[in-house]
């Protein structure tokens, strides 16, 4: 659901769930604007906090980490120097449905 979701954005998925040891990206996708490093969070209602609240510091050096990981194991595979986005997608279940929403540049590492 949430590829489509990317897709439909124009993105291009080039991986899911990819995994290195511990460390895990749930989607990896291309777009025009670079390289997508998408965290998903969902939740059913009712709930207490918004699902990309969950996605804490601790979270996000993982992410990054997973990121460089992720780049170096494809050495010369993603052409040129691309800019790399922390994106984050929301899915929150309610009656039935879902609602999906996308918070692209949702950290960036370091900061």
């Amino acid at each position: 659901m949430s590829c489509r979701y990317l897709i439909g954005r124009g993105h291009v998925i080039i991986d899911r769930n990819w995994r290195a040891g511990h460390l895990e990206i749930d989607i990896v996708s291309m777009a025009s604007d670079g390289i997508h490093f998408v965290e998903v969070k969902s939740r059913t209602v009712p709930f207490e906090a918004q699902p990309q609240e969950s996605v804490t510091r601790s979270k996000q050096r993982k992410l990054y980490a997973a990121a460089r990981r992720y780049l170096a194991c494809r050495d010369g595979m993603l052409a040129g120097e691309m800019e790399c986005h922390f994106d984050i997608i929301s899915v929150i279940f309610r009656r039935g449905r879902a609602d999906i929403r996308l918070f692209p540049d949702a950290f960036i590492p370091g900061i």
